[in-house]
């Protein structure tokens, strides 16, 4: 029995029958770009997060952007400004602060929650900080209560990369998306809310930042043809939004049924060689991803590929050690280093089978 990485073709065809239904209805309604199935999915976006306000656009790189550029144009920052960041994180992150002309300050990770080590932001601090960007990675909520309480101290804004943690929820209930002064999420096909394509939206509770994001992603126009902000083409696509309201209603469900399963590898998956992630069984978690640590990564890829378990790298390459960031070089992150050389990432979905999910806490427990 094979057992895939990710069946994204077995989530998508439990909503076949609407998919097509929704297509249709798009296709009849003869209104293509920022209709109205991109007003619902914001609208019930917002609410599904707890925030007043979303802003659907064309992908979770362009969301964090363009928080940072309405930012800028706000004057709530400046070019050239420093954002602290975990170095352990997807380059988009990276790329995203450094689009917008700000300057990425990476600070050492931890392997709890794979985010960046709150007690050494202290020392990254400089009279140029103006944000944090904490990521919620692999699902895990970030320490949001430390890290708010450090921006607050510090007066800086907090912006979260929520690109993997639709639906994580903090020990009040807060979701991911309202943790925060605004955050970027993407919806990529793999994440939990995937749409078929790209996609990615902005959440907040500040009006002015929602309001200058939606002019930013459609050329700056403040009304038709009238641009009064240099923006971009960056548009959540109606048909990829109209997918995503059919989707958006399953999202906690399957989010339940991830965590089942990883409540499940973590009681009886029992090998000394392999390191699970450490989860206290809340919500704070979707697991976007289930990654382990091996020191042997090769040869642990080549006994899964033997056995026919789907797995992937996330991420192989460290931001810092990225050639398209190569003025981060010479920055030394030992932990984060550690971390990519040693992760694996897998299978878990909502989809998965009983005998799947046996068949890969036997295999793990037999490896040697």
């Amino acid at each position: 029995m094979k057992v895939p990485f990710l069946d994204l073709h077995k989530i998508n065809a439990r909503y076949d029958v609407e998919f097509q239904e929704v297509f249709k209805n798009f296709l009849d309604s003869g209104y293509y770009i920022l209709g109205d199935q991109v007003r619902t999915f914001e609208t019930e976006f917002a609410k599904y997060c707890g925030t007043n306000y979303c802003v659907g656009v064309a992908n979770g790189l362009d969301a964090l952007r363009l928080i940072l550029e309405a930012y800028i144009q706000l004057g709530k920052m400046s070019k050239g400004d420093e954002v602290l960041v975990a170095s352990n994180t997807y380059i988009a992150t990276i790329l995203g602060i450094k689009q917008a002309g700000l300057t990425p300050v990476l600070v050492e990770s931890e392997t709890s929650r794979y985010s960046f080590n709150v007690t050494d932001l202290q020392q990254h601090l400089s009279s140029k900080t103006k944000a944090i960007m904490p990521v919620h990675l692999y699902g895990q909520l970030a320490p949001m209560e430390a890290i708010r309480q450090f921006a607050k101290d510090n007066d800086l804004m907090v912006i979260e990369d929520a690109a993997q943690a639709h639906g994580a929820c903090d020990e009040n209930g807060k979701r991911a998306g309202n943790l925060g002064d605004a955050a970027g999420f993407s919806f990529y096909p793999t994440k939990n809310l995937g749409a078929l394509g790209d996609g990615g939206a902005v959440t907040t509770n500040n009006e002015a930042l929602a309001e200058l994001v939606a002019k930013l992603r459609n050329y700056g126009f403040s009304q038709r043809y009238v641009s009064d902000w240099v923006g971009v083409n960056s548009r959540l696509d109606e048909v990829q939004a109209a997918l995503l309201n059919v989707k958006l209603k399953d999202l906690d469900s399957d989010n339940e049924a991830r965590r089942t399963i990883a409540k499940k590898y973590l009681a009886e998956i029992n090998n000394e060689l392999i390191t699970l992630p450490e989860y206290e069984g809340g919500k704070d978690h979707i697991f976007h991803l289930f990654v382990v640590r091996v020191t042997d990564r090769d040869h642990f890829k080549s006994y899964l590929n033997e056995n026919e378990i789907g797995h992937l790298v996330h991420y192989p390459i460290p931001p810092h050690k990225q050639k398209a960031l190569s003025e981060l070089s010479h920055l030394q992150f030992p932990i984060t280093e550690a971390i990519h050389d040693t992760i694996v990432s897998i299978p878990i979905s909502p989809v998965m089978t009983d005998d799947q999910v046996n068949k890969i806490i036997t295999v793990l427990n037999r490896y040697s």
